[in-house]
């Protein structure tokens, strides 16, 4: 028998809210038997086994959707179909770096996306090194002509992912500083936490107008292995191979089904995941686990009977590479009747904290909510909910109302975008938990008839 998660500790207890309510037993019914889910770890399983990587705008991401397709429709959903767009696409190719002098080695690297090539041949130039990305800011314009910047940053691993949001940007707009001082090339420290290596990938943009140079990330360990050999005080000269490849506009596309509610008037729950990953790894933790969770969590409601409100599943393409699915769903979809939006992108660890962007009219289904997920070891935040990236543009061109099911990201960053994000990663307890905070919401959102109306910005 699988084991049961049922905890509340006295940090919970705090966090919760003083009115919370007790769940209905039918909730709790559910609650129980999402605790037991095979289903959610069977998707996971099932794509990275049968498909692998799925990177946005290939052959994979298109048999990605496929298989999607195919397993909803297993699972008993309806209205499923494939929404396609067009992207531009990036394609990875040849990356090595080799220090030249004074202490030749090997380092490992991985190309950013959207970083351009540097020929077969590769570039040989002398490194310029940045201990943050502040301190590139601040190099003189044109100082870099010739040379391959080299950023680095403090990040370390936080429970709520923060330390991505502050030093993710020498990854986000590293490359494009670089350009703009005139830089040939440039490498970063990996945007993650662990010290394996393992270089961590990931999207970069360069403006318009600025013409993009060849942009690579080094594990952690290699990077600190530059860093100490330039305080050693002589130059180092840097080889770089990186020949990546533009193959222009190539078809993605957002796969979606729903469970259909029995009054549509009450507005739909649209609950995301996103369906690409990046090529490195098999893409189980980012964002496979998200798609399991939310599936196994809509097809546990659906077990229970039909919900007054329609649940919309929207597994997203091309995520990693700019939010083209969540975009060309927030652009399409704009005119449905929505009234709550939902995201699971963080791994697959647990959840320990709910937080909530609802009208004050909605407050007693937030305090239900937070009750009914005490029992999970779940507290409930002070924080608005803002939603994740594959649900942004509905939210903001529908004026949404939004709960957040924080995920622990202790671990996540370790993972995030290297060949480490594969199945074995998963741990199906947590993953269970998830379902069940999951199930838990659809579940009493899904059959309540409250007014999710948000108040108009101004």
């Amino acid at each position: 028998m699988k084991k049961t998660i049922r905890m509340i500790t006295g940090a919970t207890a705090l966090l919760l809210s003083t009115s919370a309510l007790a769940a209905p037993s039918d909730v709790m019914a559910l609650q129980d038997k999402a605790l037991q889910d095979d289903i959610a770890y069977d998707i996971v399983e099932g794509l990275t086994t049968e498909i692998g990587p799925r990177q946005a705008g290939t052959d994979a991401e298109a048999r990605a959707r496929d298989w999607a397709v195919a397993k909803l429709k297993t699972l008993g959903f309806s209205n499923i179909r494939n929404e396609p767009y067009m992207m531009p696409t990036w394609i990875r190719g040849k990356e090595t770096a080799s220090v030249v002098s004074p202490f030749p080695q090997k380092l490992a690297v991985t190309a950013l996306g959207n970083s351009a090539s540097t020929g077969e041949k590769g570039l040989t130039a002398e490194v310029v090194y940045f201990p943050t990305l502040a301190d590139l800011m601040a190099a003189a314009d044109g100082s870099l002509k010739g040379k391959i910047a080299f950023v680095s940053h403090a990040m370390k691993a936080t429970q709520d992912g923060s330390s991505y949001g502050a030093f993710g940007p020498a990854r986000f707009v590293g490359p494009n500083i670089a350009a703009k001082k005139g830089a040939a090339a440039i490498v970063i420290r990996s945007a993650g936490t662990d010290h394996h290596r393992n270089p961590h990938t990931g999207n970069t943009n360069f403006e318009k107008g600025v013409t993009p140079i060849p942009a690579g990330a080094l594990s952690i360990p290699d990077a600190e292995n530059l860093e100490r050999m330039v305080k050693r005080g002589q130059p180092v000269q840097l080889n770089l191979v990186l020949t990546p490849q533009n193959i222009g506009q190539q078809e993605s596309g957002n796969v979606i089904a729903e469970l259909p509610g029995s009054d549509p008037s009450l507005g739909m729950i649209v609950i995301a995941c996103h369906l690409d990953s990046w090529d490195l790894g098999t893409g189980a933790i980012d964002d496979a686990s998200g798609c399991g969770i939310i599936t196994a969590a809509a097809k546990h409601v659906m077990a229970a009977g039909q919900p007054k409100r329609t649940i919309r599943l929207l597994w997203a393409g091309a995520e990693e590479v700019g939010l083209w699915g969540g975009n060309a769903y927030g652009e399409a979809r704009k005119g449905d009747k929505h009234a709550l939006a939902m995201e699971s992108d963080f791994g697959a660890d647990r959840v320990w904290r709910v937080d909530f962007n609802l009208p004050e009219t909605a407050k007693p289904l937030a305090d239900q909510i937070a009750g009914a997920l005490q029992p999970l070891g779940i507290g409930r935040g002070q924080q608005p909910a803002s939603g994740g990236a594959d649900v942004q543009a509905i939210i903001r061109n529908n004026n949404l109302a939004v709960i957040d099911l924080q995920q622990d990201g202790t671990r996540y960053f370790d993972l995030h975008h290297t060949p480490d994000d594969t199945l074995d990663k998963i741990d199906p307890e947590q993953l269970r938990q998830n379902v069940a905070a999951w199930a838990t919401v659809l579940s009493i959102v899904g059959n309540s008839d409250a007014d999710l109306t948000m108040p108009a910005k101004e």
